[in-house]
C-alpha cells in the first residue's frame, strides 16, 4: 500500500477540522451531477449543496491544503480521471451515511485500480460500535425507542448531567414545549446570509442546468454556505431564539415559517457545523443563562424576545433583577432548561438515533409499508394549491425555502399523507427532493417509519390525528375555509373524516396496537348513519385531493 494518502470528502462532510484531513497529502472533492438529472430537486437544495462544496474547496485551499476538485456526471467518471493520474494513492474516505454507498464507492475505486481506506464518519457523535454495545447483536424485526437511547447517550457523554442524574432531575421536558404563542407575539428575525458571487453563480448554473422544483430565485434563500456563516447562524440562534425555542417549538403560526427554530440542520447535515459544536454551545448558554423549565416568558413584554430591541430590562425585571446590576452575560435573555434540553434531544437523541435505526433496518426500511398504502401523493404537495390553510402553509414553506419545521413535517405533511393513504416511498422521495436538510439516512426512518407508520420499528402506533391537533397548536383554523369542528358534509375539515376512515380502514391491523384503545372506544360509539356520512366525506376528500381541487 502506498504512503501517499488522499482524503476524499463527500458533499455532506464539509468540515475543515476533521481528523481525516490531518496527515493527508491532498484532498479530493467530487461534484457529481447525475443524481440531480434524474429527479426535480428543489433549486435551493442544489444551490446549497453545490455552493457549500465550492466554498469549502476554496476554504481548504486558503488553509494550505492541496485540493483536487472534479465536476463530473458520476463518481465513476471522476475517480477514473483522478486515479489515472495518481494510481499509487490511497483514498481515505469517511464511511458514507447512506445505505450501500460505501460498498458502491469501494467497487468503483477497485474498478479503476485504486485502494479505498474506509474510516469512521466523524460527522456523527456516536459510532456503530457504540450502538451495538448498547443494543447487543442485531435481531431482525427488533423495535427501538428513542427515549431509551437518548438517556444512554446523555449518560455516556455527560451532556446536561449532574453526576449520574440529569440536570433538573428529569430527562425530558417536552411537557413545557407544547404551547402556542399569544396573539401579537413575533419571533426574532432570522439571520440573513446574502448570497455572494459564488452562490449566485452556482444558483444560475443550477437553474439553467437542471429541471428543479420550488422557487427558482434566491430572494428567500436562507442558508449559510460557508463554515463561518454556519457558526454565525448558530451564535444567532443561541443568543436570540433559543430562549423561546423550547416553549413554542411545536407551534404553527400563520406567516411564520421559522418561529424560534435553530435552522441549523442544513449546516449540520452538510458538515459545516459539527453536531457537538451545536450541543456544547447550547449547554454553555444554559450554564451561563439557565433558569427553571418554563420560567422565562418569551412574550412577557407583549412583543416577544427581541421585540423591543432591549431585552435587558425585561429579562432582569422578570427575575427580580435590575438593569444596573447587569454584566455582559445578563444582557441576553435567560435560557430555560426545557429549551436547552429540547434542542439537545433533537441532536444527541433523535439525529443519532435515526442514523443508527436506518443502518440497522435497511434496505427493508425503504420499502416498508405495513398498512399497504398505495395512493399517489396529491398534486397539492407539488403545487401548494389547496384551500386547507395548514397544508397550504406547510407546502408553501417547502416550495419557498426548502424547509418546514418538525411539526409541519410530522403532523401536517406526513399526517395528511398517512390519512389520505399515500405510498410511503413516494412521500419519502418528496421529502428527499424538497428539503434542504434531507438525506436518505434521515428522511427514510422519519418519513417511512414515523410519519407513514410503514413499520413499527420506531413507534407502536401511528402519528395520526384529526384536525383537533392543528387547531390546538396553531392559529390556522380560524381563517381556514374548512370548519375544524365538523367531520362530515361540505366544508368540514378534511383531516376529520380522513382520520376516522383511516382507523376503520386499518382496524384489523391497529385495534389492540399499543395506545390505540381510546381511539377505538370512540370508533365503537359511532352508529351506522354517522359512519356512512364519514365514509362519504372521506371519499369526497380523497377524490378532490387527487384531482387537485381540495
Amino acid at each position: 500500500m502506498s504512503d501517499d494518502v488522499t482524503a476524499w470528502l463527500l458533499g455532506d462532510q464539509l468540515n475543515p477540522t476533521l481528523d481525516v484531513l490531518a496527515d493527508a497529502d491532498r484532498v479530493l472533492l467530487i461534484e457529481a451531477h447525475g443524481f440531480a438529472d434524474r429527479r426535480p430537486y428543489h433549486a435551493h437544495k442544489l444551490t446549497l449543496v453545490f455552493s457549500a462544496m465550492r466554498h469549502f474547496r476554496d476554504d481548504l485551499r486558503n488553509r494550505g491544503h492541496d485540493v483536487t476538485y472534479l465536476k463530473r456526471d458520476s463518481f465513476g467518471d471522476a475517480l477514473g480521471a483522478f486515479l489515472a493520474d495518481r494510481p499509487e494513492t490511497t483514498l481515505r474516505l469517511m464511511c458514507p451515511a447512506s445505505h450501500g454507498a460505501a460498498e458502491r464507492l469501494e467497487a468503483l475505486v477497485d474498478e479503476h485500480g485504486g485502494h479505498l481506506d474506509l474510516v469512521e464518519n466523524e460527522c456523527f457523535l456516536t459510532t456503530p460500535a457504540d450502538w451495538r454495545e448498547w443494543t447487543g447483536e442485531h435481531e431482525p424485526g427488533r423495535t427501538y425507542r428513542q427515549e431509551h437511547w437518548y438517556r444512554h447517550a446523555r449518560r455516556e457523554t455527560g451532556i446536561l448531567m449532574d453526576g449520574d442524574e440529569p440536570i433538573g432531575g428529569e430527562w425530558n421536558y417536552d411537557e413545557y414545549n407544547q404551547e402556542t404563542p399569544p396573539e401579537g407575539w413575533r419571533p426574532p428575525e432570522t439571520p440573513r446570509f446574502e448570497p455572494d458571487a459564488l452562490t449566485r453563480e452556482t444558483h444560475e448554473w443550477v437553474t439553467d442546468r437542471f429541471d428543479t422544483w420550488g422557487t427558482d430565485d434566491l430572494d428567500g434563500f436562507a442558508w449559510p454556505t460557508t463554515r463561518a456563516d454556519a457558526l454565525d447562524a448558530l451564535e444567532d440562534f443561541i443568543e436570540r431564539r433559543l430562549p423561546a425555542f423550547g416553549r413554542y417549538q411545536d407551534a404553527l403560526v400563520a406567516g411564520e415559517p421559522f418561529l424560534a427554530h435553530s435552522l441549523c440542520s442544513p449546516a449540520i447535515n452538510l458538515g459545516l457545523l459539527h453536531p457537538m459544536e451545536a450541543i456544547e454551545a447550547v449547554e454553555a448558554a444554559y450554564a451561563e443563562r439557565g433558569v427553571d423549565p418554563g420560567a422565562f416568558d418569551p412574550a412577557g413584554d407583549g412583543t416577544g424576545v427581541g421585540g423591543t430591541g432591549d431585552t435587558t430590562a425585561t429579562t432582569l425585571a422578570a427575575f427580580g433583577g435590575d438593569e444596573s446590576s447587569a454584566d455582559t452575560d445578563t444582557t441576553l435573555p435567560p435560557v430555560p432548561l426545557n429549551a436547552a434540553e429540547g434542542f439537545i434531544r433533537q441532536v444527541l437523541g433523535w439525529r443519532e438515533f435515526m442514523r443508527h435505526v436506518y443502518r440497522e433496518t435497511m434496505p427493508e426500511l425503504a420499502r416498508a409499508n405495513q398498512l399497504d398504502q398505495a395512493r399517489d401523493l396529491p398534486p397539492a404537495y407539488w403545487d401548494g394549491e389547496t384551500g386547507m390553510t395548514c397544508l397550504s402553509e406547510a407546502v408553501g414553506h417547502v416550495r419557498e425555502y426548502g424547509y418546514a419545521h418538525h411539526i409541519e413535517r410530522l403532523m401536517v405533511l406526513s399526517n395528511f399523507a398517512l390519512l389520505y393513504g399515500a405510498d410511503p416511498a413516494e412521500l419519502n422521495e418528496w421529502f428527499h427532493l424538497g428539503f434542504v436538510d434531507a438525506y436518505h439516512w434521515v428522511t427514510t426512518p422519519n418519513v417511512v417509519a414515523m410519519g407513514s407508520f410503514g413499520t413499527d420499528v420506531l413507534s407502536s402506533k401511528p402519528y395520526a390525528s384529526s384536525g383537533n391537533y392543528v387547531n390546538r397548536m396553531s392559529d390556522y383554523c380560524s381563517d381556514c375555509p374548512y370548519t375544524v369542528s365538523r367531520t362530515t358534509g361540505e366544508g368540514a375539515c378534511p383531516f376529520n373524516a380522513l382520520y376516522w376512515d383511516f382507523l376503520t380502514e386499518n382496524e384489523e391491523f391497529l385495534r389492540g396496537t399499543g395506545r390505540m384503545g381510546l381511539m377505538y372506544s370512540h370508533v365503537d360509539r359511532k352508529d351506522d348513519e354517522e359512519w356512512e356520512a364519514i365514509r362519504e366525506r372521506a371519499a369526497t376528500v380523497r377524490e378532490r385531493a387527487a384531482a387537485g381541487d381540495l
